[in-house]
């Protein structure tokens, strides 16, 4: 078995100033810099760079000369107004105060990965200080995430393959991805393409089919609204997961708002949740970042009548990374499903030499072990129990189970209201190039493996993993119905009936809906939509119809940014946007 390492530096302890794991050409004690890169990969990296071509991600500021600058001021990124008036210059001090609590520092930041451990955060600020004054020197190692696989030169600047696909999004465009004829990896530089949220152009217009209206059902005090969930009683339910809080929305006789109450503050960046039982609920299950809680719900209440009680209170061993849970319960109420992505973009092997391994090698007979154990594909070191679905029993305090693995980022977990088929719509991995890879919306199977880390779409090997698991081959599950690349699959619902007078028409029901965000990893913009997802007959064919288009201004500026579904009991959608802070509503007139 083939020796590889991950981006991912291991669970980082409080005493991480003083001892670290390290790789076996870094033998000697880390400098509270270099322990400080190690904490800022295992923390940060997934979403920011803070050296130039250190395999860091885009989806956030680049921080190569954070230290001494003013907040918002670096120009490569499209902060939010929160911030820019913030007035803040990162000094240590403010580093210090705005790493231990984003959300607290500046409300209405989206930054919701805080750094809880104060040796860690002073590590993470002597890092920022000796990148910023040029002085922060140490070994490469080739091989690095976003990049070519290890050995290669770097991909070189070649001009923009294909055309602005998202000119041609309207609504019934069909579109299906052919995984035969996917490209090979890196057939195009690895963009770095965030899309800018810019007032609304005085002529765009949200596209929907005949028949269709959209309008604003809510705009004021709304910050990244994510998650809706529409109680028995009508009462809509949103998540705010940078603001830490749950809301409840109530709907008038006329369709629009008609009231807004906070039902609990104080969680711990809260995304999914779901009221239990489904057809009487008592309970209001809420996943935070690493925990599970539930509170006291009976129908009508619009603020928590107690406080939450822990159900299950640790997730994964490690934080960072990917942080949306979303859960979801079996149609008979016994199992408890929480997605976990995973804390890197593909566990690639670090570029720089003295980052420990936090996936250290594993020989034959210890991966078998451990398969064993966990499940076929399950990942392990720091990213133990993350990168799938993991299933608890309700009512038990058993540790929870791997259900399926090899899943990158499953941001949303469905269920199909007529049966117990279980949805994943997952962010796939980024640094390929445009066309790879799709994400994608499945049925997810009990003990089945969908290639993360090591493939992807079916037997293709990233070769970031060239070589490393020639045993998983032939046992990956392909992806029911897989999305151009980097369109961010971001949430999936299933329409059903309905008899209120905004119903959408009867070949509407049974069919899916889902929501593509939008990513920064893809010259072309992509996403920025919701779409229809074919089914016949109960299944899917994996056709997706455009169905609401016209968020997208240019390749590098949108007005709004799609993020969740949630069907009304009048039969329209409402549709939150977690660029603009606002909710609109799909409704049909007969």
């Amino acid at each position: 078995m083939k020796r590889f390492n991950t981006v991912l530096a291991a669970a980082i302890s409080a005493t991480l100033s003083a001892t670290v794991a390290f790789a076996a050409d870094a033998p000697t004690p880390p400098s509270p810099a270099n322990a400080g890169k190690a904490a800022f990969r295992q923390q940060c990296a997934l979403c920011h760079s803070a050296e130039v071509n250190d395999g860091g991600g885009a989806q956030g500021p680049l921080l190569h000369g954070v230290f001494g600058n003013a907040a918002a001021s670096g120009g490569n990124f499209n902060y939010t107004p929160a911030l820019q008036a913030s007035k803040l210059t990162w000094d240590e001090a403010t580093l210090d105060r705005f790493l231990a609590a984003p959300a607290t520092v500046v409300p209405g930041s989206s930054m919701v990965v805080a750094v809880p451990n104060e040796t860690e955060r002073k590590n993470i600020i002597a890092y920022f200080k000796e990148v910023k004054a040029g002085t922060y020197k140490e070994a490469v190692r080739a091989g690095f995430g976003g990049g070519p696989p290890p050995g290669g030169a770097p991909a070189p600047a070649a001009p923009v393959k294909g055309n602005p696909d998202w000119m041609q999004d309207v609504p019934g465009r069909v579109h299906k991805v052919d995984l035969s004829k996917l490209p090979p990896a890196f057939d195009t530089p690895s963009a770095n393409n965030n899309p800018r949220v810019v007032a609304k152009p005085a002529d765009a217009k949200l596209q929907v089919p005949a028949g269709f209206t959209v309008d604003t059902f809510a705009s004021e005090g709304l910050q990244a609204p994510r998650e809706m969930r529409v109680a028995p009683n009508g009462d809509i339910f949103l998540v705010e997961t940078t603001a830490g809080r749950i809301k409840v929305l109530r709907q008038g006789a006329d369709g629009k708002l008609a009231g807004v109450d906070v039902f609990a503050t104080g969680l711990a960046q809260p995304y999914g949740f779901q009221f239990y039982p489904e057809a009487n609920p008592q309970w209001l299950y809420v996943a935070e970042v690493n925990r599970v809680v539930r509170y006291p719900y009976k129908s009508g209440d619009r603020v928590a009548s107690g406080i939450p009680e822990i159900v299950v209170s640790q997730i994964a061993p490690t934080g960072g990374g990917h942080y949306t849970r979303d859960l979801q319960f079996s149609r008979d109420g016994k199992t408890m499903y929480v997605s976990v992505g995973s804390g890197s973009n593909v566990a690639e092997a670090p570029r720089q030499a003295n980052i420990p391994a936090p996936m250290p090698s594993k020989t034959a007979a210890e991966i078998q072990a451990w398969e064993n154990q966990k499940g076929l594909g399950a990942a392990w070191g720091s990213e133990e129990n993350r990168a799938g679905v993991m299933a608890f029993e309700v009512g038990s305090s058993a540790a929870g189970k791997l259900f399926a693995t090899g899943i990158r980022n499953c941001v949303s977990l469905t269920r199909e209201p007529t049966n117990d088929n279980l949805w994943c719509s997952t962010n796939e991995r980024d640094g390929l190039g445009d066309d790879l890879v799709p994400d994608y919306s499945t049925r997810i199977k009990p003990n089945a493996f969908y290639g993360w880390p090591w493939y992807y779409m079916g037997d293709n090997e990233d070769p970031r993993h060239a070589g490393a698991r020639p045993d998983l081959k032939g046992k990956i599950t392909k992806p029911d119905v897989p999305y151009m690349s980097h369109s961010a699959a971001v949430n999936l619902d299933f329409y059903t009936p309905s008899t209120g007078s905004s119903a959408f028409p009867a070949d509407y029901v049974g069919q899916g809906f889902a929501v593509l965000h939008g990513s920064w990893n893809r010259a072309y913009r992509a996403g920025g939509k919701v779409v229809q997802v074919v089914m016949k007959d109960g299944n899917p064919t994996g056709e997706y119809k455009d169905f609401l288009t016209g968020f997208v201004v240019s390749d590098g500026s949108v007005w709004g940014r799609p993020v969740a579904l949630a069907q009304l009991q009048d039969g329209s959608l409402l549709l939150a946007d977690d660029g603009a802070n606002q909710i609109y509503r799909i409704s049909y007139k007969k």
